[in-house]
């Protein structure tokens, strides 16, 4: 099912690696820079898996509403007390050579609406307790939803079971969520809470 929603509006991104090792401390990572950097409503916060011979591991992107929030934010992200960090945006560089080529990489991914993990994103603050399928499409930047082993779209009355964690990806140049079968007739979020809990201290 597609939504109407547009989330293409963020355009500028930045794509940043400071060595996360899983899901887990990427959505940490998101969360502490969305918080330090006061980054605004519409900004779109993906993760990214890292598979290059010198680094494995998890790099995040963030799309900014406009130029100059970016350029602000790539101060920030870039200064001193930030060693070892990787940190690209547009053709600039910042930090040791394969942490800065993940950050272009996840970067250009979600720049490119080819690759990433939506950990924050326009509407997400909806995505708790139980809501509709109709609400998801409607409320939040989630542009398609999908739901393993059913051909048919859900139907907009559908109840989503959110567990309070909602990772949509970008599929198709599209945000999309995919979705399961849950008890009652209901549809659940594929990705469950654990091993990747929503960061409920930065709530």
């Amino acid at each position: 099912m597609t939504a109407p929603h547009d989330a293409s509006g963020v355009r500028t991104v930045i794509g940043v690696d400071a060595g996360t090792a899983s899901l887990r401390e990427a959505d940490h990572l998101v969360h502490d820079l969305v918080a330090r950097l006061g980054l605004p409503p519409g900004t779109l916060v993906c993760t990214h898996l890292v598979r290059a011979e010198d680094r494995r591991g998890t790099a995040v992107s963030l799309a900014l509403p406009d130029a100059g929030t970016a350029e602000e934010a790539w101060r920030s992200i870039t200064g001193p007390e930030t060693p070892g960090l990787g940190a690209a945006l547009g053709d600039l560089s910042y930090g040791p050579e394969p942490a800065a080529r993940a950050a272009a990489r996840a970067a250009a991914e979600h720049a490119g609406r080819e690759a990433g993990r939506a950990v924050v994103f326009p509407g997400v603050e909806h995505l708790t307790g139980t809501v509709t399928v109709a609400d998801v499409l409607a409320l939040t930047a989630v542009e398609h939803l999908t739901v393993l082993g059913a051909p048919d779209v859900p139907d907009p009355a559908t109840p989503v079971v959110t567990r309070d964690h909602v990772r949509p990806e970008w599929r198709g140049g599209r945000l999309t969520l995919a979705l399961v079968p849950a008890a009652g007739g209901a549809l659940a979020p594929f990705e469950v809470p654990n091993p990747t809990p929503c960061c409920a201290d930065h709530a």
